[in-house]
């Protein structure tokens, strides 16, 4: 089997390193889970919630991959019609992070009860898989990297997906393991908070222009 049936080319996979990249620096509720268990019960604590929303983010990507195969086999219409749905809920994201901002504010609880590891794990894992807005997301950003006629869109939407795990992972585990520093420096520095949200909007309006002048030719 042909590596390339799995890897899109490097000119998908830059511009997708990067999205990934500026999404992990742009703090949410997943982060704040892990920052703020990290904070109330330790490292083990916040690593476990970690790895339970990546555990989500596998099954994500899965139902991702799995139904858009299903949709392109039967309408690559309707796959067109996604991806430029896709497009406007990107634009709709970016606006969000200019006008709200990030949503960050973990807390340390001193006598907040103590989990085990499984506990944890379970709960990262069950906040990822019932937030509706993460499904939305990967039904919308993966397709932006993989055409509508590739043969092998589905092989490729589980490989950005597991490759969205695999970039994540260096810069949100050593945010859980400098949990109290980290949170210090963002709560004293909104203006680095404020640079973040811009880069994320510019970021998302970029590709979302992209996907919308291509399917316009």
């Amino acid at each position: 089997m042909s590596f390339s049936n799995f890897v899109p080319e490097f000119s998908v996979l830059a511009p997708f390193a990067v999205a990934v990249l500026i999404i992990t620096l742009t703090p949410g509720p997943d982060m704040t889970l892990f920052v703020g268990r990290a904070l109330s019960q330790g490292r083990a604590a916040g690593l476990a919630c970690m790895a339970g929303a990546m555990t989500g983010i596998v099954i994500h990507t899965t139902l991702v991959a799995l139904g858009l195969s299903a949709l392109i086999v039967a309408s690559p219409e309707a796959f067109l019609g996604l991806k430029i749905f896709g497009a406007g809920y990107l634009v709709w994201l970016a606006f969000q992070a200019v006008r709200s901002g990030s949503a960050f504010s973990p807390q340390a609880q001193e006598d907040a009860p103590q989990r085990s590891i499984f506990r944890n794990w379970a709960t990262g894992l069950v906040i990822n898989l019932m937030n509706p807005k993460i499904l939305l997301f990967f039904m919308t950003f993966l397709p932006q990297f993989v055409s509508a006629s590739d043969p092998h869109a589905p092989k490729k939407l589980f490989f950005l997906g597991i490759m969205f795990i695999v970039l994540a992972l260096p810069l949100t585990v050593p945010m859980v393991l400098a949990a109290d520093g980290f949170s210090r420096m963002l709560r004293r520095s909104p203006r680095v908070m404020r640079a973040i949200d811009y880069l994320f909007a510019g970021v998302f309006s970029a590709f979302a222009i992209k996907i919308l002048t291509a399917q316009a030719n």
